[in-house]
């Protein structure tokens, strides 16, 4: 069967976040449509409703809450696929203030309402990408998380098919793909999402599954966690607060986590190392060609010219550059306001590393035992260590952190790889073969379209390599064509993916 790279289709589904983009190129481009997993329903006039039977998956649009912690909202009776609002559509009703109860259906790495999880993916593909059911000739490659039964991966291959008319079908799982999009075949995939972090192990291409596991901390508890220190900072609390016309708390906690939003976003907070392992330091070697490569001729002469500048500065001007450096001060512009802020945005992703600091904190869901979190670094170390001594050996060796935190925070992966250095290497003199280093892994950067973007498109680039791949395969061994669902039914999917077999 010929399938034309202009038709193919990727659609790439985490717990809270859906991308999509039709078409491959010689250039992979990143995605053209992003937009949250959620759907939105109207509440019904007669309020008919049933206790919640799903954690984490709704919350109330009216309360603004965006936490995906256990809901005391009650879901709706059984609603229909065209009954749910998705995307700029869901937007708008929430702007306007209508009453809705919105659902997550994949946050919590399962699919917790298939009519929600159909809703989503149809906007996707007949809204957004304007594909045709009756004559749809784009096949699709779905990246969703790991470890789901075989009997969900038949239902969303018979939901693609006979729901979406699709000529041809694949799912891959998204932590091998976000490690093909860093050139590598093993090595643990540490994927910070916005309420948890998942940890894998990959060895030789396959998912090891008994190195798999989470963390229930990802970016908004480090958003939390950096507001409850900016209310140490005067400065900034007198200027969102005046003495004279303070806001109410719950006022003030949202203005704070929208300006910590601002600022890692717009690149404004770094992560420093523990010190263990150091960044590469520049040898005063320019090498032209990688520069040419990266697209990174324009800053590297204006990284000459500050040079030249700071290099006939008085003594004075560089003891105050120093100061300020010292300092590190950051003036940014929040709405009406001018803030200045200091070293302790650079503090943000800390309760990654130590969760006590999130004990009492307010926003931070409670836990239901007990036993307090485990580090990040402690829980990698742990997933890697439960798979098999001579994979460990090799999967120890590459760490690939991805999220949006790897885009716009510096240094994350730097910072995990020196807090994991102690925790991995056994100063065991029995074992024969010993690594010394563990290798951050990243997009390589010839990859044009995503040398800006960290790993944060990791698990979309990886499903559009697989799919350039798979789809150009005259033997068709790694996908459902039509032919072959319409003989075979829903199993065929089990056959014609490696991750199950």
């Amino acid at each position: 069967m010929s399938l034309r790279d202009a038709n193919v289709i990727i659609i790439e589904t985490s717990r809270t976040v859906v991308r999509a983009g039709l078409g491959l190129f010689d250039l992979l481009k990143t995605p053209s449509v992003e937009i949250p997993a959620r759907v939105g329903l109207r509440r019904g006039p007669t309020g008919d409703t049933v206790p919640p039977t799903r954690d984490g998956s709704v919350f109330d649009a009216m309360t603004g809450s965006s936490s995906r912690a256990t809901s005391a909202m009650p879901q709706p009776m059984k609603a229909a696929v065209t009954d749910y609002l998705v995307g700029k559509q869901l937007d708008e009703a929430i702007a306007a203030g209508q009453d809705l109860i919105i659902s997550w259906p994949f946050a919590k790495g399962d699919i917790a309402d298939w009519a929600q999880a159909e809703a989503i993916w149809k906007h996707i593909l007949f809204n957004r990408l304007e594909r045709r059911r009756v004559q749809n000739e784009s096949p699709v490659l779905l990246s969703i998380a790991s470890g789901l039964p075989r009997t969900t991966y038949e239902r969303i291959c018979q939901m693609f098919f006979e729901r979406f008319n699709v000529p041809g079908f694949g799912i891959v799982e998204r932590p091998i793909v976000q490690m093909y999009a860093t050139n590598s075949l093993s090595g643990v995939v540490v994927d910070i999402g916005d309420y948890e972090t998942d940890i894998t192990s990959i060895y030789d291409g396959y998912i090891v599954h008994q190195g798999r596991t989470h963390l229930p901390l990802g970016l908004r508890d480090c958003e939390i966690y950096l507001a409850h220190l900016l209310r140490s900072n005067q400065s900034v609390m007198n200027t969102l607060s005046p003495p004279d016309h303070p806001l109410d708390q719950e006022t003030l906690q949202t203005r704070l986590l929208e300006l910590v939003q601002q600022l890692w976003r717009d690149g404004h907070i770094r992560v420093p190392s523990d010190g263990e392992t150091a960044a590469p330091e520049d040898e005063g070697v320019t090498d032209i060609a990688a520069i040419v490569v990266a697209g990174k001729e324009k800053a590297v002469i204006e990284s000459g010219m500050k040079k030249k500048a700071t290099a006939k500065a008085t003594a004075a001007e560089l003891a105050r550059a120093r100061e300020i450096e010292a300092m590190d001060l950051l003036t940014v512009q929040f709405g009406a306001h001018s803030l200045t802020l200091g070293k302790e945005r650079h503090r943000m992703c800390e309760p990654l590393f130590d969760p006590r600091l999130l004990n009492g904190l307010n926003g931070v869901a409670l836990r239901e035992d007990d036993i307090p979190l485990r580090s990040l670094q402690e829980v990698v170390a742990h997933a890697v260590n439960l798979t098999d001594v001579d994979q460990r050996i090799y999967i120890r060796q590459g760490l690939a952190l991805t999220g949006d935190v790897t885009q716009h925070v510096k240094g994350i992966g730097l910072a995990l790889q020196s807090r994991l250095a102690p925790l991995l290497y056994s100063p065991d003199p029995s074992m024969d073969m010993q690594f010394r280093t563990t290798r951050v892994l990243t997009v390589p950067e010839y990859y044009a379209e995503y040398r800006e973007t960290g790993n944060s498109y990791a698990a979309f680039l990886g499903t559009s390599i697989t799919a350039k791949i798979i789809f150009n395969d005259s033997n068709g061994r790694n996908y459902v064509s039509k032919a072959e669902y319409t003989s075979r039914g829903p199993r065929s999917i089990i056959d014609m993916t490696p991750a199950l077999i």
